[in-house]
């Protein structure tokens, strides 16, 4: 048998990674590791590693990045533990494969610990673009440290070639994320009020906003300009938050959700709903508002429209069921207006249609010696 790692920093990159940790479980070939991180174990982002044993995944080990604070210095600093921390666990779990997704900088410093340990990371969504953010140049990065490469579209494959890598081991695979909406049980309207406490009205909208990391514009800037667009559509419009991820600024966020929904009785805002009810809630909504790459990934299967605001997504594949807007308050609810009217029921999501895990263990399966693929060359594009 192989141990093969999977590494998980967040809920939402969980909830694109459980599809493939369930099909690593059932292959016979294969022993699943757990390393759980990040915003899993802070009990400010809802310690959401009790959602992975609740689904009956096993933790080999937990790296605390001791995230107290939002500040530049401090998500720094809890990079810099990050490799520290894997590098303890990577010896004593001594994996064949590490499998890692994203852009995160926790999953930076997974993929950073592995190169020097030398052991081969297999990347899943390497080659999309997203320009309003550090988790670009973060993503590039992971791929030059990876040694296989399951890209997301077409699109994607192309950049992760024009970076140098081997053709061979590049493989177009879609969203992991698609495959949990094919086979998930959504819950019924009537039972996320009971379980949420929340009354759905005529309209409603779920919103995820996360700081543009490289914006000029702050990150409180842009979110009251959004909650400003929030108040002009009136009581009328029901609203869900979920919290932001744990970058630089995410605490000004969190803070002004608060304020919000304490003031408005057509608001509520929870720090993690969960995988099931995120996607049960999504179901429900007349539209999925703010700039999280859940708005691209997922959202367009659902043939529900997404208002991606700002630049934080800018340059990632985009279905027809996705508008454009500026951080700007008349230009949100003018995209919200639109989307309330729009069909979606023709869109095509770029990410595929489900399958990719079983396509991942495939490829994983067919490799006869992980370790051949330490040693890499750059694949020069003909000219």
């Amino acid at each position: 048998m192989r141990n093969i790692c999977v590494v998980t920093g967040s809920r939402a990159e969980y909830g694109l990674l459980a599809p493939v940790m369930s099909a690593i479980r059932d292959e016979p070939l294969f022993r699943l590791q757990v390393i759980v991180t990040g915003m899993h174990l802070a009990p400010q982002f809802g310690s959401t590693w009790l959602e992975i044993e609740k689904d009956g995944y096993s933790i080999d080990a937990k790296i605390d990045l001791e995230l107290i604070e939002d500040t530049v210095l401090s998500v720094t600093r809890s990079l810099g533990r990050g490799v520290m921390g894997f590098a303890d666990v990577l010896e004593r779990l001594r994996p064949d494969l590490v499998v890692i997704l994203g852009d995160r900088y926790e999953i930076l410093a997974a993929a950073q610990a592995a190169l020097i340990a030398r052991i081969p990371v297999a990347h899943i969504a390497g080659g999309d673009t997203t320009e309003g953010a550090f988790d670009e140049a973060i993503r590039h990065s992971i791929t030059k440290m990876a040694h296989l490469h399951f890209v997301t579209n077409k699109d994607a494959a192309r950049r992760v070639r024009q970076l140098g890598e081997d053709p061979e081991h590049i493989y177009t695979v879609g969203s992991p994320g698609i495959d949990v909406i094919r086979r998930i049980k959504l819950l019924p309207r009537a039972t996320l009020e009971q379980e949420l406490g929340f009354v759905f009205r005529k309209r409603n909208v779920l919103v995820t906003f996360h700081p543009a990391t490289l914006d000029e514009q702050s990150a409180g800037t842009q979110f009251r300009e959004l909650l400003m667009a929030l108040d002009r559509l009136g009581e009328g419009v029901g609203v869900i938050f979920t919290h932001p991820n744990a970058d630089p600024d995410s605490h000004t966020i969190i803070d002004l959700i608060g304020d919000y929904t304490a003031s408005h009785p057509q608001a509520k805002d929870f720090t993690s709903l969960g995988q099931v009810r995120y996607l049960s809630m999504i179901g429900q909504m007349d539209a999925v508002v703010g700039n999280s790459s859940s708005g691209l990934y997922e959202v367009p299967s659902f043939r529900k429209p997404t208002v991606n605001i700002g630049d934080r997504q800018k340059g990632r594949s985009q279905a027809s069921s996705v508008i454009n807007c500026r951080p700007v308050a008349n230009e949100i609810v003018e995209a919200v207006l639109t989307a309330f009217d729009m069909d979606c029921s023709d869109a095509v999501n770029p990410f595929g249609e489900g399958g990719s895990a079983q396509r991942i263990v495939a490829v994983l399966k067919g490799i006869p010696d992980y370790r051949q693929l330490l040693r890499k060359r750059f694949f020069d594009l003909v000219q």
